[in-house]
């Protein structure tokens, strides 16, 4: 089993579809990204062509930053629109290669005003088609965008309502595949956005202009059957039945041919149900959505009751849906243990319950001023032992991670620079331990040292709120703790305390923004 949990039972969430918002009630205000907003303005403002090229009866949801902002681009315009996406501060972030598409390039914004990562497509070329393999290209850009319009209440450009149904039974036609299993899980939903989408928009529509704009694309024959299915719409008739015509009439621009499609198709259908099944079930920082340049390792660190365990599910969430990310606890605690690691702590508890009383250096229970004896010193140094490679395999398979590209997110994190502090050595506390044992331990903090995280977060809080969450804990040692904490440098990582005393909700988007600062 995984040392590094990535969608572990304690962590969990809403899962999110992409779909989600086409269940939101109607007439539900959504107001815009602050981002998003100025990101729109900015391409008006430098005279760059691009138009929303979904259903207008998402384009409130996708401004708000709840579903994808998908925007057509002049090829002409693009080097303008990166470097104002990259003037605003959205970050360029491609999906795995499996999933990539040359046309198409994805960018990630953080919104500071409610926290929230905003996914922006930025498309040159229209496609359609499998979800895991966008084969068609609609060689109708420059037409599209020449005929967009300004959202009537949004400060947006849309497209045309005659060029938005077509592109929506094209897609309704090509998108709904029974092959495709991302399509397959959400059918009824894909379908029925797809009939919403069209029957809102049909009474706009004129069928001798809506079968002209299909005559730019296809046949006679085809755009009058395209015409046709307006007519179908109206009747409350699904706008399917025409894949095949479409299809071979866009052979010419298809990305692969049939059989090369087909084959890819399946290796990437296998790999997309193998990559759900890691993420949902054995959490193995494996075949990666969407990596980070570099991987990026962040350790949340604190006393004990400061709220790190909530912080890591709060921050799992709000990266999972978009990035690939995994969790890991370095602690000794609840969390997840190495197989070496979990029969040592499955014996701990039993002597615990029979060992009432711990020698000094102990922090919790009733503890004496006696030095530890020898019975005890072999049963901690066993303990001790397990730890050092517990830390050890954690920190190895964490390494691994972040060279893949994930995004490494650890409750605690060991350190060697105040020894009595948390996640420290041990073997220091038995004075008769063997010198190799101590150089073992030793040489495990060290790399953790060097395998310094990229950002470190100490959530500091007060002694009462330490008292009350952990009352076993002895008050003067938590004083010494919090003045530990303070003293701790991790030397190679940024630092960002946070006073974690503050609202639930400030402490997060503090930490989000800190977070987000060094992805």
């Amino acid at each position: 089993m995984t040392l590094i949990a990535q969608l572990p039972s304690k962590y969990e969430c809403v899962t999110r579809t992409a779909d989600k918002d086409d269940h939101t009630l109607a007439g539900e205000a959504f107001p815009p990204a602050t981002n998003l907003i100025a990101l729109v303005a900015a391409f008006e403002e430098k005279a760059v062509a691009y138009c929303y090229w979904k259903s207008r009866r998402r384009v409130d949801r996708a401004l708000a930053g709840l579903t994808d902002l998908d925007l057509l681009v002049a090829k002409n315009d693009r080097q303008r629109a990166i470097e104002i996406l990259h003037r605003r501060a959205f970050k360029y972030w491609p999906d795995a290669p499996r999933r990539d598409h040359p046309s198409l390039l994805s960018f990630f914004g953080y919104d500071d005003s409610d926290g929230r990562i905003n996914h922006i497509h930025i498309h040159f070329q229209l496609v359609a088609g499998h979800s895991l393999i966008r084969n068609f290209r609609l060689p109708i850009e420059e037409r599209i965008l020449a005929r967009s319009v300004p959202h009537p209440i949004l400060p947006i450009r849309v497209l045309d309502p005659t060029d938005e149904m077509l592109l929506l039974i094209i897609r309704a036609n090509l998108d709904m595949s029974r092959s495709d299993p991302i399509a397959l899980r959400h059918w009824n939903e894909l379908e029925q956005k797809y009939v919403d989408a069209l029957t809102d928009l049909a009474p706009t529509v004129d069928r001798a202009e809506l079968r002209d704009r299909a005559g730019e694309l296809f046949s006679l024959d085809l755009a009058d059957a395209i015409a046709d299915r307006l007519r179908a719409i109206c009747e409350g008739k699904r706008p399917s039945g025409l894949r095949r015509a479409i299809s071979g009439e866009l052979s010419a621009f298809r990305m692969y041919g049939q059989v090369e499609a087909s084959v890819r198709v399946t290796w990437r259908s296998a790999l997309w149900v193998a990559s759900g099944l890691n993420k949902h079930s054995l959490g193995a920082p494996r075949l990666p959505r969407r990596r980070v340049f570099g991987g990026a390792l962040i350790a949340l660190v604190g006393l004990d009751g400061s709220g790190k365990s909530t912080l890591l599910r709060e921050v799992r969430c709000w990266l999972v849906h978009d990035v690939d990310v995994v969790t890991c606890y370095f602690g000794t605690g609840d969390g997840e243990a190495s197989l070496v690691f979990r029969p040592v702590k499955a014996l701990s508890r039993l002597v615990a319950r029979i060992i009432k009383t711990r020698p000094k250096g102990a922090s919790h229970g009733a503890v004496s001023d006696k030095p530890p004896g020898l019975g005890y010193s072999v049963l901690f140094a066993v303990w001790a032992t397990a730890v050092a490679l517990d830390k050890w395999r954690k920190l190895v398979v964490t390494q691994r991670a972040i060279n893949r590209g994930f995004i490494v997110v650890t409750d605690r994190y060991p350190q060697n620079e105040i020894a009595e502090f948390n996640d420290g050595p041990l073997l220091h506390r038995l004075p008769r331990c063997p010198a190799w044992l101590r150089r073992f331990e030793a040489s495990i903090y060290d790399l953790a040292q060097r395998a310094s995280p990229d950002l470190v977060i100490k959530l500091v809080v007060g002694p009462e709120t330490v008292a009350m969450r952990e009352p076993q804990m002895i008050k003067s040692i938590i004083d010494q703790r919090i003045a530990w904490l303070g003293e701790l440098k991790f030397p190679q990582a940024r630092i960002a305390s946070i006073d974690a005393t503050r609202p639930l909700g400030e402490v997060h988007r503090e930490a989000k923004r800190e977070i987000w600062s060094v992805l």
